[in-house]
């Protein structure tokens, strides 16, 4: 049977053995592809696990539009960059087995992933300049002097621009969401 023979036969019967197909087709090549971006065997095998746990909750969102291994690759590498991308901007400390952790639900989760999706598509509509600078702040950390030097502007400069990109993503946002 095809990908997507498999795919449609599971959506209509819910038969577990066409997603363990799936699995055993593609789980190595969603590993090397996990390999060649991450670079680190444990991260890559947790990553295959993640993604195949994302693509099998979503099978139906696949609309056949590529091929099910194109869209698979395409989901991988975004998982691994994101992966990446996370890994630099979070700083690992040690759980306080006193706290009382609160886990997401699938729903809050694919909630918060539509939010982001969302907020990436309002930045790259943003002018290059203010979509910068808000990377700058948020995603790299820097504080107003580090910005105003990277920039060469003022310290106010800086503020005003930062007010004027929030306010302009805010409004991009609201009108996305409507």
């Amino acid at each position: 049977m095809t990908d997507e023979e498999l795919i449609r036969q599971y959506l209509h019967s819910g038969t577990n053995s066409c997603l363990e197909a799936l699995y055993n087709r593609y789980s190595t090549k969603v590993y090397h592809r996990c390999m060649a971006v991450i670079r680190d065997t444990n991260k890559a095998q947790d990553y295959t696990h993640d993604i195949f746990i994302r693509i099998f909750a979503r099978l139906d969102r696949f609309q056949e539009r590529s091929s099910f291994a194109t869209w698979l690759y395409s989901i991988a590498y975004n998982y691994c960059v994101d992966q990446l991308r996370a890994d630099k901007r979070l700083m690992l400390t040690a759980l306080d087995s006193q706290t009382d952790y609160h886990s997401y639900t699938t729903e809050e989760a694919d909630g918060y992933e539509y939010n982001l999706q969302l907020l990436s598509k309002v930045m790259k509509t943003m002018p290059d300049n203010e979509a910068r600078l808000l990377r700058l702040k948020y995603q790299e950390g820097l504080d107003i002097r580090q910005i105003a030097s990277q920039l060469n502007i003022n310290d106010s400069a800086v503020k005003m621009r930062l007010k004027r990109s929030r306010e302009r993503a805010k409004r991009l946002y609201q009108g996305a969401v409507c």
